[in-house]
Formats: C-alpha cells, sequence, structure tokens
C-alpha cells in the first residue's frame, strides 16, 4: 500500500509532495529521506496500480520503470492522460530509442541508473521550476495573450488546450511547450539551442534528437508537416499551410 511520510525540513526552494514508485524498499527510503531533506513531503507506492491510485494527491512523480504489475512506461502513459503532474523516469535503460519512448510517453524527464543523488535532486528542482512558470515563453515584464490563432489553429495558453478547424488535439506536456515556444514568435526562425533552453532547459543533457521527435510528432497531430517548417542548420519555425 502506498505510504506516507511527513516532512523534515531545511532551508530549500519549492516544497512539493512527492510520489515515490519504486517496488525496492531500501531504494525508496533513501529516495524519501532525501526528498525530505530538502522539504518534501513524500508517499511511496510499491506498485503502479498503487501509483496510479495515489497520484492525485501528489505534486510530483519519480517513477521507477522496473515494476511488478505494470510496465513503467504505460504507468506514465496513463498518469500524462490525466494529469498535467511533473514526471522524472527512473531507468536502467540506456539506449536512446528507449528514451524518446519514454518522453513520448510523459515524462518531463529522465535519470539512468546508476544515478548520484545529487544529479537526480538537481532534475527535480529544474522541473518543478519549468512546470511552475507561465507557458508563453515570455517572463512577466512581457506579458502575452491567453489565446493565440493562427488560421486553424488556436491555443488557450492558460487552459493548455488546443484545437485545429475546431477540434481538440491532445498534446504532451513537451508538445504544447514547444508549440507555445514557436508561437511566441511565429513566423521567425527559433534556434534549435534556443528551444531546447526553453522546453527543456539550459541543462539539459539528453540528446539533440529529441527536439526532432517531438517536432515530428507536432506535425503529425496539427495535421500538417507544413505547420512547423525546418530551416537547415538553424532551427525551426511556425507557418500556417496554405491548404489549411
Amino acid at each position: 500500500m502506498a505510504r506516507s511520510t511527513g516532512p523534515c525540513r531545511i532551508e530549500t526552494g519549492v516544497e512539493m509532495h512527492v510520489l515515490i514508485v519504486e517496488d525496492d524498499e531500501r531504494i525508496a527510503d533513501a529516495l524519501g529521506e532525501a526528498m525530505q531533506r530538502f522539504g518534501h513531503e513524500t508517499t511511496w507506492a510499491a506498485t503502479g496500480q498503487e501509483a496510479l491510485l495515489a497520484a492525485e494527491k501528489t505534486e510530483f512523480v519519480l517513477l521507477d520503470l522496473g515494476l511488478p504489475d505494470l510496465d513503467g512506461q504505460e504507468v506514465c502513459r496513463r498518469l500524462r492522460e490525466r494529469s498535467w503532474v511533473p514526471i522524472i523516469a527512473v531507468t536502467a535503460r540506456a539506449e536512446e530509442v528507449d528514451r524518446i519512448m519514454l518522453l513520448q510517453a510523459g515524462a518531463d524527464d529522465y535519470v539512468v541508473k546508476p544515478y548520484s543523488m545529487r544529479e537526480l535532486l538537481a532534475r527535480v528542482d529544474a522541473v518543478a521550476r519549468r512546470a511552475a512558470r507561465p507557458a508563453t515563453g515570455g517572463g512577466p515584464e512581457e506579458p502575452r495573450e491567453d489565446r493565440w490563432v493562427a488560421g486553424p489553429l488556436m491555443m488557450d495558453l492558460r487552459t493548455r488546450q488546443v484545437e485545429v478547424h475546431g477540434s481538440p488535439v491532445s498534446l504532451t506536456r513537451r508538445e504544447f511547450d514547444l508549440l507555445a515556444a514557436l508561437a511566441a514568435d511565429a513566423g521567425a526562425v527559433r534556434a534549435r539551442e534556443d528551444l531546447i533552453n526553453e522546453v527543456w532547459d539550459a541543462n539539459w543533457h539528453g540528446s539533440t534528437r529529441t527536439l526532432d521527435v517531438h517536432v515530428g510528432s507536432l506535425r503529425n497531430k496539427l495535421g500538417a508537416r507544413e505547420w512547423i517548417e525546418a530551416v537547415r542548420g538553424v532551427g525551426f519555425r511556425l507557418a500556417v499551410p496554405d491548404a489549411s
């Protein structure tokens, strides 16, 4: 059963309720102790089913993929279908294709075993900060409208909803943030490095192919490759397809 523990606070940044999904109790205890040292309250779930039940009352998920009942990617996918809760996956799968599938399932980031606790805590902090900031890509000194419309495409930045020709388009958190970053300066070319820094962050250590994967997924979901134009050697820009 999922087990809650109270926080043992020290000076820190954002304090959250973290769900630790891990079938090894010793590892779960170590993760829980580390999270609590940084002021976070934790809940432990040893199975995928327990995680799905406990996730409704959590603000962050650390998800081990080697669970006894459900594949971790499936748990990630189900969580993302019903919530925007930040998810960091912990995996022993080091192949690029596995990491790409994990991101496509809705994970915000991942760490590969073996990992240092310092790295994990840094990634938790980075993902929490990205999740808390506005999706418009602008700071408070650059207010933007909540709704953005270009031809048949509509984005609601407040509710994070997207429609094409009036039909809803289901996007992952990362896909939405990427589309919002492109829409913030529609028609202009956004450099690959700038998009990675804005949508992932400057400390992203994953493959740059992750950006291409998300661009490809966005094109498919928007219904036309022409929505996002690639500028060789530079980056991408958002444009309205002539046929739309």
